[in-house]
């Protein structure tokens, strides 16, 4: 095996991606090398090149989303994978950012691919899955595979064509709640297919009243909501007219002082466990226990739709670009 690799190196703050040699690195306990083919760009990306967020040092490999092979000799060597790289947890550390041909995953964030699915369709889901399963742990949800929601129990998505939205909608589904979900028009079908009961267009004057409307001629009790792209006010409207106090709401935006606040919606952003043992167990069972099992039985598939960007490694300075200039129903994925 070569002892070296390319990768794209943010060398400083502020300044474009750019290609450069560095050496493979060696796994330690409990983390797996893997070689990446495929990369998806999520918006995090955008802030950690361009503002620095979440970066110790420089020269930094940035990236969390990615699919390949393990490479670390063991039961799993040679198997297709999804990883999430854990470049902002590491602070940019060059070994456990994505942007490169192989890099360091705890072993824990690691899902097994069936088949019948791409590296490419398989880069999607790592940051969304999870970071819709951190959600759902915030509104007091059990990570317990055998989990199923009351036959009448609703769950509000706002912003379901996206990455994280189009997660939400999915795993809702799958924990067995009805799902009202809002997306521009073009995207309704689709969201209907990943099981949403109903899909509202968030851009009609009505759309609030048009929800709780909906939600109460289905008889169905909605107390929890998923805010995926920051629209705190509608999401905590229908919550209040539908119920009055009680709710709650997780949103994958971070709330800041200004966040509008609602008496009766308690509102909170969506977080991970903070401690290393408690984050890494949360890790596999979503990975390595429910995604595994959805994956291979084909109840979960990954979305939204791919775009790839070309060029590989040398494609990412531009693609990050035209996912800051925003992108609709699509993730942008690069080939290494």
């Amino acid at each position: 095996m070569s002892t070296t690799h390319l990768a794209a190196i943010l060398p400083s703050h502020g300044a474009p991606l750019t290609i450069q040699t560095r050496p493979t690195p060696t796994p330690g306990p409990n983390e797996l090398l893997i070689e990446v083919t495929s990369i998806a760009l999520n918006p995090i990306d955008i802030h950690m090149r361009d503002h620095g967020f979440m970066i110790a040092s420089y020269p930094a490999v940035i990236g969390s989303d990615l699919a390949g092979t393990v490479l670390t000799p063991g039961p799993l060597a040679g198997t297709r994978v999804a990883a999430f790289a854990p470049t902002f947890l590491k602070r940019g550390s060059p070994d456990h950012g994505a942007f490169q041909q192989k890099v360091l995953v705890p072993a824990a964030t690691v899902v097994p691919l069936p088949p019948h699915i791409s590296f490419n369709e398989a880069a999607l889901l790592p940051m969304s899955v999870q970071t819709a399963w951190a959600g759902w742990r915030c509104m007091g949800i059990p990570c317990d595979a055998g989990f199923k929601a009351g036959p009448r129990q609703g769950m509000l998505v706002w912003g379901g064509a996206g990455s994280v939205g189009s997660a939400a909608v999915q795993t809702a589904a799958l924990l067995g709640f009805k799902v009202y979900a809002t997306a521009s028009a073009k995207h309704h079908a689709y969201l209907s297919s990943l099981g949403a009961k109903r899909v509202f267009d968030y851009r009609d004057e009505d759309v609030v009243e048009r929800i709780v409307t909906a939600v109460r001629e289905d008889q169905v009790a909605l107390y929890l909501g998923y805010d995926a792209v920051g629209a705190l006010g509608p999401c905590q409207e229908v919550l209040k007219r539908l119920n009055g106090d009680g709710t709650r709401l997780v949103t994958a935006v971070p709330l800041r002082d200004d966040s509008p606040r609602v008496e009766g919606v308690d509102t909170v952003f969506v977080a991970a466990p903070a401690g290393e043992a408690e984050r890494m167990e949360f890790s596999r069972f979503v990975f390595g226990e429910w995604l595994k099992e959805k994956l291979a039985s084909g109840a979960y598939r990954p979305s939204p739709g791919v775009r790839v960007v070309e060029g590989g490694l040398e494609g990412l300075n531009r693609g990050l670009d035209e996912l800051r200039g925003g992108v609709s129903g699509v993730k942008l994925v690069v080939e290494v």
